[in-house]
């Protein structure tokens, strides 16, 4: 079987342990902004390895050139993908992930390879997950189904970062 067309890489994200800190530390240290924030991810028909669970995190977006950044706090000790990689109170960098249009096809490239799905879920009505590709690249590999809506929201993050002047660096969604 051939590798799936995955297409351009559309995101890097970090798992950490303070959101808010961790959006000020980007916005001080690299001048990006501005950071598009999600509080209680409105994510549906989560499972984790199969089996249905919950999932309490926050997330917050900012472009950063042609890739988007995503940092993601997960508020409880569940387990998840991201549990997966770091125990509570740790963090570091945890997906690429590709917005795809034969999500199925992907993911069953993926499986096809002894590559599992850790977690998936929707966000309204975009299909997500999360394959545990750690044995190959050391992170997660995040495909999201494409879909008008995901493309909106990743553009009006890329819109607002091309000619931020600095001014309203955190925006609540």
């Amino acid at each position: 079987m051939s590798a799936p067309r995955l297409g351009p890489m559309r995101q890097i994200a970090w798992l950490v342990n303070d959101l808010d800190a961790a959006m000020h530390r980007w916005l001080e240290q690299q001048g990006v902004g501005p950071f598009f924030v999600l509080r209680n991810c409105p994510v549906e028909n989560v499972l984790y390895r199969g089996n249905p669970t919950g999932l309490h995190m926050d997330a917050a977006l900012v472009q950063v050139g042609g890739v988007q950044v995503e940092l993601i706090q997960q508020h409880d000790d569940l387990p998840s993908c991201y549990r997966d990689m770091y125990a509570p109170g740790q963090e570091g960098f945890h997906h690429f992930c590709y917005i795809v249009d034969d999500y199925q096809g992907c993911v069953d490239h993926f499986a096809g390879k002894g590559m599992p799905i850790a977690l998936e879920g929707d966000f309204g009505a975009v299909r997500f997950c999360y394959v545990d590709t750690r044995a190959g690249t050391g992170c997660m590999t995040e495909l999201v189904s494409a879909h008008p809506d995901i493309e909106a929201f990743f553009g009006m993050v890329a819109d607002a970062a091309r000619d931020w002047d600095g001014r309203d660096p955190i925006r609540l969604i």
